[in-house]
């Protein structure tokens, strides 16, 4: 395995509570008015910012009080953590928690180092070596708190090397934190502009245009833009009519990328000729889901057909088919408010055809089409930056191999740690307009302890 230069010694088996012990002080004299939850994403976080209420009861004076630094188990299992999750307390200097909670703190071991080890799923065969799968009562794991201090973790006999590693994680959560907020903000700074560069129910002219173009909006009807097309499905039954060369889209494929370049199912030439499935040109055709999902979009990349699912819009000319994707939510609400049937909703084409659109000339169709498609193209690149993903990816990985994916991936030797963790930080700037860079945080330092936006 891999580690830091000057570490060799052997990990050693020890038992949480020998580096740590329990916490169970209350909050009799109400330090804290705080009542907290754990977050996958912010770890233990205000009631009231993470569900915007306090579910807490009124009475929080036999909560255990927790400090700054201190960890806390929630037995509870979710979705990704079937074995609850151990967060510590960072955001405040106080809080609160129900007596549910499991709440320690470190003694013989590095802070940083447990915040890291309980971030990966090392822990877990412990933990479910405890509490079984049937013992398990209204959601919360059946282990005692004598129990999860019995639990055995893998730890350097080293403080300097638990200090290390947990330095490493802290910068590359840093690196991570800081990423996803750039992210953030470019996506709010796309959601100000649509709404600024398209004109306000009622009106011609929006508030932002690009420079000479001076014309008022024209409205036309959607049915007028585009020529909207349905799909179908051949018989399933006919296997002459699948797993041919032409694609043959269904609802779920759509709605979480741009374009859609190739489908899951195939049908034959014969299939499409015997269903009432179309041929929808490449480049010009938007894929619009009418069920199942109102209002999901996508540029269709290659030719190809849909189910009965699907109202597509295909541009003619004098149409930007960048320009009328950009105006999907606007397209969305129209369908969903529109949208009627008795088993499920589903909106027409004819219904669809009578939205009222306000649109510019082609040229300014094309200027503002071209803007938010490189801005959709920069939001992708770096969703799907691959040392970001990896970088996720590690937090789940066993410690000991985890810590040294990223030394080993770029190459270099091992007393360049440092280094790395710099150029992974660089490596995260956002380009987006003008081709400007974001400000590079120091790789030295912490996120920082408060938390950037609401749940997610």
């Amino acid at each position: 395995r891999l580690r830091f230069p000057g570490f060799n010694d052997a990990w050693e088996q020890r038992k949480l509570g020998e580096v740590a012990e329990r916490v169970t002080r209350k909050n009799t004299e109400m330090i804290s008015k705080l009542p907290l939850t754990i977050s996958a994403q912010y770890g233990l976080i205000a009631q009231t910012e993470f569900f915007d209420k306090q579910i807490a009861s009124k009475n929080i004076s036999g909560y255990y009080l927790i400090k700054n630094g201190e960890f806390a188990y929630n037995k509870s299992y979710s979705n990704g953590y079937p074995w609850g999750a151990v967060k510590r307390l960072n955001n405040y200097d106080y809080g609160v928690l129900s007596t549910l909670y499991i709440v320690f703190k470190p003694t013989n071991i590095n802070s940083q180092f447990l915040v890291s080890y309980y971030d990966t799923n090392y822990w877990h065969n412990q933990v479910a070596s405890i509490a079984v799968e049937g013992a398990r009562n209204h959601g919360l794991l059946n282990i005692s708190a004598s129990e999860f201090f019995t639990t055995t973790l893998a730890i350097p006999k080293s403080i300097q090397e638990q200090t290390a590693i947990g330095d490493f994680f802290r910068q590359l959560d840093a690196a991570i934190a800081s990423h996803q907020r750039k992210l953030e903000r470019v996506k709010e700074l796309k959601k100000s502009l649509l709404q600024k560069m398209f004109p306000k129910d009622g009106e011609a002219f929006p508030e932002l245009r690009f420079p000479n173009f001076t014309d008022a909006w024209e409205q036309r009807k959607l049915g007028k833009l585009v020529n909207i097309v349905g799909g179908g499905t051949p018989d399933t039954t006919n296997p002459e009519y699948w797993n041919g060369d032409i694609d043959w889209y269904s609802p779920t494929e759509i709605g979480t990328k741009v374009y859609a370049n190739g489908s899951v199912k195939k049908i034959t030439a014969l299939g499409l000729e015997k269903s009432s499935a179309k041929i929808l040109p490449a480049n010009s055709t938007i894929l619009f889901t009418s069920r199942a999902g109102i209002g999901d979009m996508a540029i269709l990349k290659k030719q190809g057909a849909t189910n009965q699912g699907f109202q597509s819009f295909v541009v003619g000319n004098g149409v930007n088919v960048y320009f009328l994707y950009s105006m999907g939510r606007q397209i969305k609400d129209f369908a969903i408010k529109n949208a009627s049937g008795s088993t499920f909703l589903e909106i027409s084409k004819n219904q669809l055809a009578k939205m009222n659109v306000i649109i510019p000339n082609e040229k300014e169709q094309t200027a503002i089409g071209n803007f938010f498609k490189q801005l959709d193209a920069a939001i992708a690149s770096h969703q799907r930056k691959p040392v970001l993903q990896k970088a996720s990816k590690i937090k789940q990985a066993d410690t000991i191999s985890a810590c040294f994916w990223l030394a080993k991936s770029s190459q270099m030797p091992h007393h360049n740690i440092g280094i790395l963790i710099f150029k992974f930080l660089n490596n995260m700037n956002i380009s987006v307009l003008r081709g400007g860079h974001a400000r590079m945080p120091e790789p030295s330092r912490h996120a920082g302890n408060r938390y950037p936006g609401k749940k997610q």
